[in-house]
């Protein structure tokens, strides 16, 4: 595992040509943020001139997330839904948009608008050089609760898979697609994350890091801090870990 580090301010000058992309966003009760999302993606993409597809992720939203996207993709062909019927988690939603990918490159990022676009190019010309870009937060825009149980998370990950990453969790990942022909995933909650890096780090793929910017939101509720979500979080992880270590 080799790990490289790239400033968010980067030009696009050593951007890779004809950039093959799936873009997706997982999101839940996002209809306020999901469109001016989407709609800052496209404007990026194009200005790249990437063969790309975006992809929104529905899961299970109550509000009207659904009709925003079914509306955003009848405007424009790149633009594709996938819908469950209900909450299936946030695992469940990233699982989607990899199983509906068909780039040769695969970035997600959620639909909340808490990052900005415009970083992902300068992040582009490192996946020539490794097979994941993880990136990670100068500054989280959350309380400090939240900090602290991200920085114990983090560190208890890297101590358990041998990683050393800044922010396992971080919603802005690039990836090579062919990763997820090689590693089977069963998380549907919240260690998707640590679950994608570990068994990709036991293949012996590439991971590298990159900072970004981290925002507050501008509308809608954050979810993913319920106190079940982050227990059945730790037990999964210790599964994980013995299941890895298993495989070994």
């Amino acid at each position: 595992m080799t790990i490289d580090r790239a400033s968010p301010n980067r030009t696009d000058s050593a951007m890779p040509k004809a950039v093959s992309i799936t873009v997706f966003f997982p999101c839940c009760n996002e209809e306020d943020n999901i469109e001016r999302t989407v709609k800052k993606a496209i404007i990026v993409l194009d200005r790249l001139e990437a063969d790309y597809e975006i992809i929104i992720v529905n899961d299970g939203s109550s509000d009207n997330t659904a009709s925003v996207a079914q509306r955003l993709a009848a405007e424009n062909n790149a633009v594709k839904v996938v819908h469950h019927a209900k909450n299936l988690g946030y695992g469940a939603a990233l699982r989607s948009g990899f199983d509906a990918a068909t780039k040769n490159l695969i970035f997600y990022t959620d639909g909340d608008g808490q990052f900005d676009f415009e970083e992902m190019p300068p992040i582009l010309p490192l996946i020539e050089k490794c097979d994941i870009v993880s990136c990670y937060r100068l500054k989280r825009a959350e309380g400090i609760v939240r900090r602290i149980n991200a920085w114990c998370w983090t560190k208890l990950v890297c101590l358990l898979f041998g990683l050393k990453l800044r922010d396992i969790d971080c919603a802005f990942k690039l990836y090579k697609a062919e990763i997820f022909q090689n590693i089977r995933l069963s998380s549907t909650g919240a260690l998707i994350d640590a679950e994608i890096l570990a068994r990709a780090a036991a293949k012996g793929y590439r991971i590298a890091q990159a900072p970004v910017h981290h925002f507050p939101r501008i509308a809608g509720r954050q979810t993913g801090a319920n106190m079940n979500v982050i227990l059945r979080a730790f037990k999964e992880l210790f599964k994980l870990y013995r299941i890895i270590k298993s495989e070994k």
